[in-house]
């Protein structure tokens, strides 16, 4: 932190010193939290690395109440936990990692007041136990971290988080506080109007980085390697990310580091959560000094001295590539960002984009379900997306889409099962209580199946029966007693099965209509980031100042015009040739691979799933028939998604 260079020490600065340690606050660090403290909604965003998370740190030891943070991964959350553990600051955090005594401890912690910051993921806040739980708990912030991820322009867009507008308002919580590092001013906008934030509370500090050196270069598959080695070999024991698209690749390139003398691992989703754990933490302490992995490493990675960020293969978007490069020269030190350009893993990209787009088919389908359903539809998302054909991410943003269409609306979320194991005898645990109370508990454990250990216990049911014998239940009472059983350490719960619950607003739509509109606003964002792959190539090989073009993008007009430590700025010309399609040989009979796919589906697959079948992308569908294991499945991975498109329609 450098000092603000007031010669009178404000209140927040002694804060600031007496908490965190530091003398001074970095750039928008103090407006931000000053807004927050006087009672407004704000939004910080900072480049990488500038400290957007003090922002809610020291505000929230201000406030009165909890601060509620939404994060979307689990290793931001963690991070910035173990900072504040070590400031002596009472933060925790609830996510699948917590077995039940520490769940129920942090509650606790919650509703004593003890725990002044609690951290979840935006899905946890569908979680049935937790909303009633967080409901009763009065809130002074939600910090809303990555908060580009509310908007469908974002490069990171997440349907759920369109749902935090609502949560703000359902759990009366007064104030909300947005943080993000790449925000372009469409997505600023969009994220301002959301959460109804005045434009001169938004704290843009700019997003140039002095100490940053960026380089692209034009390089050919066969010398992608050698560009590589001649980078990185001369300062070896530096601390470096070098990010790739694919798995394999990862495997792979750490194999040729190591046997040229770089300490290097391979980091990637194909890893068990352990294996990345323990990769990751050896990187954080030095251990490796070199991590080749997959955009999935760096979300959160509080590691100021890392020296050196490569794209082996291009980055997905400005966005991405940004985000990443600002993983480098946290410590305002000279840092190295090299990009080694070309177009081979262009159609790998795409296809990543062309999978995600259902077809009209399978949009059609869950509007039958829809229209089947009546005045309620109960959605487990893990069987629709397997019946409906459709990756679970663009489903949840059509499920979005239907909501802001006016076909349904959420109403909450609950889990299908719940199964217990009793601590006590469950005859000691009903003479905890009297009169009705003991009544309604007695009928609950008589409604509990056992097995030898565990027992499930179906709600809907016994709230029926129960109801039905003259007393008075619902899920939410069920829901409460149960959660109290578990605070008093009588029994040891588990819930499973999350279902959606949607009221049916409109069922009476022109089906065909609807399939058509839904369908285009998936068509159009597709198109969208296309584009927005196509537009980072645009700005590689641009002969103007690479830095400028970067703060440019996200609406920073301060930056200067030349930087002079870019690869532009220094007169490299860059251009990525297009790659010559090879032609498909003679021999490959499509007709003949795509058979099989026929027989194990067990229907004729629609010109789309035949695409995706041979460009090796992978559906819903493929994994219940194994599709993988067949011959045809990639055979045109190489081959843009379009070019497939038109050769399948031929045959």
């Amino acid at each position: 932190m450098t000092p603000s260079g007031n010669q009178h020490t404000s209140p927040l600065q002694k804060s600031l010193q007496e908490w965190f340690g530091f003398n001074g606050f970095r750039d928008g660090q103090e407006q931000v939290i000053q807004t927050i403290i006087e009672g407004r909604s704000a939004a910080a965003i900072f480049p990488t690395g500038s400290g957007k998370s003090l922002c809610y740190q020291l505000a929230a030891l201000q406030l009165p109440h909890l601060s509620l943070v939404v994060s979307p991964l689990l290793a931001l959350m963690q991070d910035q936990l173990d900072f504040l553990k070590s400031r002596n600051i009472r933060a925790a955090s609830i996510d699948s990692t917590r077995n039940s005594d520490e769940t129920r401890q942090i509650m606790q912690g919650v509703r004593n007041g003890t725990i002044k910051i609690l951290m979840v993921s935006v899905e946890r806040l569908k979680n049935e136990r937790f909303r009633q739980f967080i409901s009763r708990v009065p809130i002074s912030l939600l910090v809303v971290d990555e908060a580009h991820c509310i908007s469908e322009w974002g490069h990171n867009f997440r349907p759920d988080y369109l749902k935090l507008p609502d949560y703000q308002k359902e759990f009366h919580i007064p104030q909300a506080l947005l943080l993000t590092a790449t925000a372009t001013p469409q997505v600023m906008e969009d994220m301002r109007q959301k959460f109804s934030i005045a434009s001169h509370d938004i704290v843009a500090t700019g997003f140039y980085r002095p100490n940053l050196d960026l380089s692209v270069l034009s390089v050919d598959q066969n010398n992608r390697d050698q560009e590589l080695l001649n980078f990185l070999v001369p300062h070896r024991y530096d601390a470096t990310i070098v990010y790739v698209t694919q798995q394999k690749t990862a495997d792979t390139l750490a194999n040729v580091l190591r046997d040229n003398g770089i300490n290097a691992v391979a980091y990637h989703a194909g890893m068990t959560s352990d294996e990345r754990d323990r990769v990751q933490q050896a990187f954080m302490d030095n251990r490796y000094k070199c991590i080749v992995a997959t955009i999935a490493f760096g979300m959160g990675i509080d590691k100021s001295d890392i020296r050196a960020v490569v794209h082996y293969d291009l980055p997905k978007s400005v966005e991405n590539y940004s985000q990443e490069i600002g993983r480098a020269g946290r410590d305002g030190l000279p840092s190295r960002c090299l990009v080694l350009g070309s177009r081979d893993n262009l159609t790998v990209l795409e296809n990543f984009v062309y999978g995600d787009t259902p077809s009209a088919e399978s949009i059609k389908q869950v509007l039958h379900l829809i229209r089947d359903a009546g005045n309620q539809w109960e959605v487990q998302l893990h069987p629709l997306s397997t019946a409906s054909n459709i990756r679970q991410l663009p489903l949840k943003t059509l499920l979005v889409y239907l909501d802001m269409h006016g076909v349904i609306r959420p109403q909450y979320s609950y889990f299908a099962e719940y199964r217990l194991q009793y601590v006590i005898q469950p005859h000691e645990l009903a003479e905890y209580f009297d009169g009705e109370r003991k009544q309604f508990v007695q009928a609950l454990l008589r409604h509990v199946r056992m097995a030898r250990i565990w027992g499930t216990l179906d709600i809907d049911s016994f709230c029926q029966s129960y109801v039905m014998g003259g007393g008075q239940a619902d899920r939410s009472r069920v829901i409460k007693a149960l959660d109290y059983f578990q605070e008093k350490n009588w029994i040891v719960l588990e819930s499973k099965q999350m279902t959606e619950v949607y009221q049916v607003v409109g069922n009476h739509f022109v089906l065909n209509e609807l399939t058509e509109t839904l369908h285009q606003l998936f068509v159009k964002k597709e198109r969208s980031e296309i584009r927005r792959i196509h537009d980072m190539i645009a700005l590689f090989e641009s002969e103007e100042c690479l830095t400028s073009q970067l703060a440019q993008w996200f609406g920073d007009n301060h930056a200067p015009r030349h930087c002079g430590h870019c690869s532009a700025c220094r007169g490299v010309a860059v251009a990525f040739p297009p790659v010559p399609l090879q032609p498909v040989p003679e021999s490959v009979n499509i007709a003949a691979l795509l058979e099989p796919l026929q027989q194990k589906l067990g229907f004729t697959p629609t010109v789309d799933t035949c695409v995706r079948f041979l460009s090796g992308i992978p559906e819903p569908v493929f994994q219940k028939i194994r599709a993988r294991s067949l011959a045809g499945f990639g055979v045109l991975a190489a081959w843009p998604y379009g070019k497939v498109r038109e050769f399948v329609s031929l045959k």
